[in-house]
């Protein structure tokens, strides 16, 4: 039975191979579509991107230790009516050793202009996945908590003693996608 996770809960992960959900529902009347992306930083022990290609999102879909893959992008929250829109395949097994984290981050984009946040969003969650038998292990439902926020750094997963472990982190921001290159991420972006 999967885990109904709390902000701030962690949970040993015991899996290599996993995909991390993203799933969302627009609220009706609320103008444009709604374009939730997931992202994912693969954090070393500076607490930094070692490189701009361990920066996850539908425009690198693929880290260069073949550890994470993104899916691609899902504008409008269509992909699935019932199931994950975006998605990020994650193999721990192939994380180059430098990596001591991998944060989730999911964001709106285009929220100032289009003047939308997570309170305009239904049934928004992010989840766990066991790879090998698409067995749902941890959920984590991010609506209700961040009404007025546009990013949410939603978990991540963590290396200590040698093995994987997941944090809900449950973060919210009025802030954009830039505004966690900045943070994690001291080199040039490249576009």
């Amino acid at each position: 039975m999967a885990i109904n996770l709390q902000k701030g809960q962690k949970i040993d992960i015991g899996l290599s191979k996993m995909s991390i959900g993203l799933g969302w529902t627009p609220n009706e009347g609320t103008g444009n579509s709604f374009d939730l992306d997931a992202s994912a930083f693969m954090i070393n022990g500076n607490r930094q991107i070692p490189a701009e290609p361990y920066f996850i999102f539908y425009g690198n879909t693929d880290s260069p230790d073949g550890a994470l893959h993104h899916t691609g992008d899902d504008p409008t929250g269509g992909n699935s009516s019932d199931g994950d829109d975006e998605t990020i395949q994650v193999d721990l097994s192939k994380a180059d050793a430098s990596i001591e984290e991998i944060l989730f981050v999911v964001t709106i984009h285009d929220a100032p202009t289009r003047k939308q946040n997570f309170g305009q969003v239904r049934n928004s969650y992010i989840r766990i996945v066991d790879d090998a038998n698409g067995q749902e292990i941890a959920k984590y439902e991010l609506g209700e908590d961040f009404s007025i926020e546009t990013a949410v750094e939603f978990g991540r997963l963590y290396k200590r003693d040698g093995k994987w472990k997941f944090e809900a982190s449950g973060i919210g921001y009025k802030e954009d996608l830039a505004f966690f290159l900045a943070k994690y991420y001291s080199g040039q972006i490249i576009k």
